[in-house]
């Protein structure tokens, strides 16, 4: 646990002083009218890039005053937000798509080696 804390405004607790994981890079986007159930703590991104171009990110979530236990809807459990997905996951929802990932990556180095026999002319296109 973490002796840090952060005071933010909010529209219906005023301001307010809540412990702040270590992991949480801050409040950027934190406006004075936001709900006190709308706070949430976010890690840094960690990004899926390629040649330049943004694919999606993930990043460690939690939302310390949500009233939804819904894990796929940022709780006040940790979780790990997933852009692509639109969910936040659990450590086993991380790893069942980490899987899905690796067999998509395998799906479309088979592709590639399609693609390469067919430039190759071993195969009518």
């Amino acid at each position: 646990m973490t002796n840090r804390t952060v005071t933010l405004a909010t529209l219906d607790h005023g301001e307010i002083t809540i412990p702040e994981p270590a992991w949480c890079i801050g409040h950027p986007n934190h406006r004075p009218d936001d709900h006190r159930a709308d706070i949430l703590h976010s890690g840094p991104d960690t990004v899926l890039a390629f040649r330049g171009r943004h694919i999606t990110d993930a990043s460690l979530v939690q939302s310390p005053f949500s009233t939804a236990e819904i894990p796929e809807l940022c709780s006040s459990t940790p979780g790990v937000s997933v852009s692509v997905l639109g969910l936040t996951l659990d450590p086993v929802g991380l790893y069942e798509l980490a899987a899905a990932l690796e067999t998509y990556a395998d799906q479309l180095r088979n592709l590639a080696d399609q693609l390469d026999t067919f430039l190759a002319g071993g195969d009518e296109r």
